[in-house]
């Protein structure tokens, strides 16, 4: 079974309705979902994107440049509910969407990647292992720049963030 980075754009109308009831937010989060699995909208178009397996490489990375907003696994809970996979959900409020889209705009993947060694990823026993394998560490780029994406639309729209491993 794989550990997934989820993350549901949502208007403050939904954060708080979300908040008061997550089991309505887990409801929607799979409405929307499948909403989306087949027509598989661009970052910037679409309400669900999925760092796929990349998520703990990508919180090494950010966690190196000591990056000021927890944009992979949010910073306020709103359930204790196990049913989203790997620990509880979380959210990013509005503003904080806004500060870390303006940070991921600035920090390139290359400046990421620069200086890190593949063995630092596997000494540090980063999900899903392997990097040793030629490209490794070209392999998250795709998802970064997706999560850029992804952040800089919903701070367009002030829209706050459901954040989860699933």
């Amino acid at each position: 079974m794989s550990m997934i980075g989820e993350y549901l754009r949502v208007t403050a109308a939904e954060l708080d309705r979300a908040i008061q009831d997550p089991d309505w937010a887990l409801d929607f989060v799979e409405e929307v979902q499948d909403a989306e699995e087949e027509s598989e909208p661009a970052p910037a178009e679409a309400r669900h994107f999925s760092t796929y397996k990349a998520w703990d490489m990508l919180r090494f990375l950010l966690s190196r440049v000591e990056f000021s907003v927890n944009v992979i696994h949010g910073e306020e809970p709103f359930a204790d509910d196990e049913d989203w996979g790997y620990g509880p959900p979380r959210y990013l409020k509005p503003e904080r969407v806004r500060l870390a889209a303006q940070a991921l705009r600035t920090a390139t993947y290359d400046q990421l990647i620069d200086g890190v060694n593949p063995a630092e990823l596997t000494r540090a026993e980063v999900y899903p292992l392997g990097w040793d394998e030629p490209g490794a560490l070209e392999w998250g780029r795709h998802w970064y720049e997706g999560l850029t994406e992804f952040f800089e639309a919903a701070a367009a729209a002030d829209d706050a963030l459901l954040v989860w491993l699933d």
